[in-house]
Formats: C-alpha cells, sequence, structure tokens
C-alpha cells in the first residue's frame, strides 16, 4: 500500500525555502498521518531545501516522530528508577496484556500505540503511565484496565 503524499507537499510548500521550520513542518506531517510516511521526508527535504541527513536526523532525534503508522492513542509506560523500584514493570506487563501488544508495537485496530520512556520527571508519584498527554500516577496494574477503557 502507497500512502498518498498530497498532504505532505502541501504542508512543506508553505514554508518553501526556511530550513528553520523543519521541526514545524515534521510535527505538521506527523499529525496529519499519525507518522512520518514512506517518501514524505525528502519531500520535506526538497521543499525546504535542507539535506536529507539533516531532515533524517531531526526526525530520527526525537521520540515524537514515528516512522510506523500510531494508534489513535499513544500510552507511554515510565521505566525509570524511581518508578522501576515502585514495579513500574507490572504496570508495563498489565498493558501489554490489555492491549495484546509489546511495548514499540500498534493494536491491530490502531487504537492504541504502547511504548516506554526511561524518566517522565513524575518521579513523586511513580510509577507513572501518560495517554495521549494525560499523567497518571501512582498506578497499579489493577489500574490500567479502567484508564485504558476511558479511551475507547
Amino acid at each position: 500500500m502507497t500512502t498518498d503524499l498530497k498532504a505532505v507537499r502541501e504542508i512543506a510548500s508553505k514554508r518553501r525555502k526556511d530550513p528553520s521550520s523543519l521541526i514545524v513542518v515534521l510535527q505538521d506531517v506527523h499529525s496529519e498521518y499519525n507518522y512520518l510516511p514512506k517518501g514524505s521526508l525528502e519531500i520535506i527535504s526538497r521543499e525546504l531545501n535542507t539535506p536529507l541527513p539533516s531532515v533524517y536526523g531531526v526526525a530520527t532525534f526525537f521520540k515524537a516522530f514515528s516512522f510506523k503508522p500510531r494508534g489513535r492513542h499513544l500510552a507511554t509506560a515510565c521505566l525509570g528508577t524511581a518508578c522501576h523500584v515502585r514495579e513500574s514493570a507490572k504496570v508495563l506487563t498489565e498493558l501489554e496484556a490489555r492491549l495484546g501488544v509489546r511495548a514499540g508495537e500498534t493494536t491491530r485496530d490502531k487504537r492504541f500505540t504502547l511504548e516506554t520512556v526511561n524518566c517522565l520527571g513524575c518521579c513523586a508519584v511513580g510509577p507513572v503511565m501518560v495517554v495521549d498527554g494525560e499523567y497518571y500516577g501512582e498506578m497499579t496494574p489493577q489500574k490500567v484496565e479502567s484508564i485504558l477503557e476511558s479511551y475507547k
């Protein structure tokens, strides 16, 4: 299946030849498709007059950008030290079981993508889980189901 890249061209052409707008263009393209489709970086490179390796470098540096289609909802489990000692691995195991995917994967129905991070900076309320920017502290495996249900 080939993705129609018309929207990429429209987004990038609005900032034609302005390399300083690279991150904004990547964000807009990612918002449009929920990932950066194959071929999109080449278009962005041409339109912004920015070398392709530079575009690729920025797109791969930020965890916010994905080259694989993501689900409608992004669930993130923190595995940092403070969360780890409070058994965040059990929360992640429950998330994986409830969603039927492993960290880094997207559910078949494209409803959720599950990711992990090394720290969310909320150590005092760990373990922490985030869904679509909403933070849930003091997580337990027992809380996972009801939180996920609220996003269906």
